[in-house]
């Protein structure tokens, strides 16, 4: 071996090194940029977490006031809701009342109305039973007016005429009241009824005044006084039904009294005068 081989051995020994110094000092630097940009990588990976870790915790701050309006809202909402359903059941109830209110006024007019529609239904019964009643009475008016006037007729054919104790011949005389209304009717002359006492003053018939002096039941007879033109004239003896007559005042008419009813002291009848004559009334004796 020559001195040239160890020569060339060391230098491949150092140049071996040397690449393998070389490719130490490259891995070691190819190892810090890998550190380097892994370390950037980190950080940034980290910063991206922070970041990320904010926004969480963003979200769920936002997330938690979201949650708290919407509980808020829900509370609002429930008591709305329950303010509204108690407006609406207490609406309701108001409702339901004024109706029940109005039924009971609507049965208490339906109730007075067939009331008065009953009430009325009476008075129309009444009203047609009073019709009839009216009716009946009409009939039984008719029926007396009927018999009236047949009375009259009767009355009529029953009085007659009778010549006076003066000889003159008198009127239709009346034997009783309802004759003497017959007699009125006929309007011809002024009739005034009177009931003389025995022993009493002398009764005022304007314008003649009598007086009873006597008086015979046994025999149906009596005596007058007839006071006329300042003068007494004595009726002696007279009967029932017979006419007495006198003429009186200053164109002298003819007057008649008859005694109808001749009782113990008393006898009643009437006074028959002219129209002209001054107007008949009774004094007290």
């Amino acid at each position: 071996m020559n001195d040239s081989e160890p020569i060339v051995a060391e230098r491949s020994i150092s140049g071996v090194f040397i690449a393998v110094v070389v490719v130490a000092v490259l891995l070691g630097i190819g190892a810090l940029g890998w550190s380097y940009s892994l370390q950037n990588r980190i950080a940034a990976s980290e910063q991206k977490l922070v970041d990320a870790d904010k926004k969480n915790t963003d979200l769920s701050e936002r997330l938690d006031a979201t949650n708290a309006r919407l509980r808020a809202t829900a509370d609002t909402l429930g008591q709305n809701v329950g303010a509204t359903q108690k407006q609406i059941d207490s609406r309701t109830a108001v409702i339901i009342a004024e109706q029940k209110e109005q039924k009971k006024e609507q049965d208490a007019a339906t109730a007075k109305l067939a009331q008065q529609q009953q009430a009325a239904d009476q008075k129309i019964g009444a009203v047609s039973n009073d019709v009839a009643s009216v009716k009946t009475d009409v009939g039984g008016v008719k029926t007396d007016v009927a018999n009236t006037q047949s009375d009259l007729n009767a009355t009529k054919a029953a009085m007659q005429s009778m010549k006076g104790d003066e000889g003159v011949m008198s009127g239709l005389i009346a034997t009783n009241h309802d004759q003497l209304e017959e007699l009125r009717h006929k309007g011809d002359r002024t009739y005034v009824e009177f009931t003389l006492q025995k022993g009493a003053k002398p009764t005022l018939l304007s314008p003649v005044k009598l007086k009873l002096s006597k008086v015979d039941t046994k025999h149906a007879r009596f005596n007058l006084v007839v006071s006329s033109d300042d003068r007494d004239i004595e009726k002696k003896d007279k009967t029932l039904d017979e006419p007495v007559q006198f003429y009186s005042g200053k164109d002298p008419a003819l007057f008649e009294i008859v005694v109808n009813n001749i009782g113990k002291n008393t006898v009643s009848g009437y006074l028959s005068m002219p129209k002209n004559a001054k107007s008949a009334s009774v004094a007290t004796p």
